[in-house]
């Protein structure tokens, strides 16, 4: 079986943020990366300490999400270097990866 190198990318918010739509139309759209995947948590905390949590009674439109996607590791590059000036420090992590082409 062949594989080819990709990168995959993680990209840490929160719903009140409001990242997640235009992030994921850029990527759709402009970008066209080969995929993406959007998760939505049910508890987190980041930096500031702050939790975030959802519960039967109280459904927080503040939650964690997870987008990840990836593709060809120049083309990872190049978004993101774009990336950097739409997103905090510290809220992107990339690592190498493959798959079956």
């Amino acid at each position: 079986m062949k594989t080819v190198a990709i990168r995959m990318v993680r990209i840490y918010c929160t719903e009140g943020e409001h990242v997640m739509q235009k992030l994921f139309r850029h990527l759709h759209d402009e970008e066209k990366v080969t995929g993406v995947t959007v998760f939505r948590g049910i508890a987190g905390f980041g930096q500031s300490g702050q939790i975030h949590s959802a519960s039967l009674i109280d459904l927080s439109l503040n939650l964690p999400i997870v987008i990840e996607f990836f593709d060809e590791d120049e083309k990872i590059k190049r978004i993101l270097s774009h990336l950097k000036s739409e997103l905090k420090p510290g809220h992107v992590v990339s690592w190498p990866a493959e798959t079956n082409g």
